[in-house]
């Protein structure tokens, strides 16, 4: 089965159950009727990025469904949370690009996302052969990506949330689904 679409989703749940919690997490990004099944990091040569309505309409409940997922939970009042999926397309459709996750603490959103599309645009560079100086920041490492005229698009998706504050398990999650 190789995948010929992918949508990408997010959610956060809080519940004094840190499972229950997950589930309304799941529930939030409306992917709660789905038996998921955690993938690595490659996304599929010529896989179309589609609007996660279309997906999950493509979608049956209780099909098992493969995604790469970013995921984290905490039960620390006022805690930072962040689950980020990064992306990184290859210019050439034929060829394979990569996702990556990644859950932090303490780290705003933006950052863990910029973090994580940096981590798939530079699991793609590698493959490309493209080169950089990784001590560089992610900006000029994304402008040495680009310049070299094989990495399409770089993106990310990020959720973020501060613990309950009364104690509550809350998770957040971030996640790339892949369609047949």
């Amino acid at each position: 089965m190789i995948p010929t679409k992918i949508f990408f989703t997010k959610g956060v749940g809080v519940h004094k159950d840190k499972l229950a919690s997950f589930e309304t997490a799941l529930r939030n990004a409306g992917i709660e009727k789905f038996n998921l099944v955690y993938v690595s990091s490659i996304l599929p040569p010529n896989c179309k990025i589609i609007s996660k309505e279309e997906g999950l309409g493509l979608l049956k409940p209780g099909q098992i469904v493969f995604c790469v997922m970013a995921r984290n939970e905490t039960c620390e009042p006022n805690r930072l949370i962040s689950s980020a999926i990064g992306a990184a397309l290859p210019k050439d459709t034929n060829n394979y690009g990569y996702l990556s996750e990644h859950h932090s603490f303490g780290e705003k959103g933006e950052k863990a996302g910029e973090y994580a599309e940096d981590l798939a645009a530079t699991m793609l560079a590698t493959t490309l052969g493209i080169e950089f100086d990784s001590n560089t920041a992610w900006e000029e490492r994304e402008q040495a990506y680009k310049a070299s005229g094989q990495i399409f698009r770089t993106s990310n998706l990020v959720q973020s949330a501060e613990g309950n504050k009364d104690g509550l398990w809350t998770t957040t999650i971030a996640v790339a689904v892949l369609v047949e």
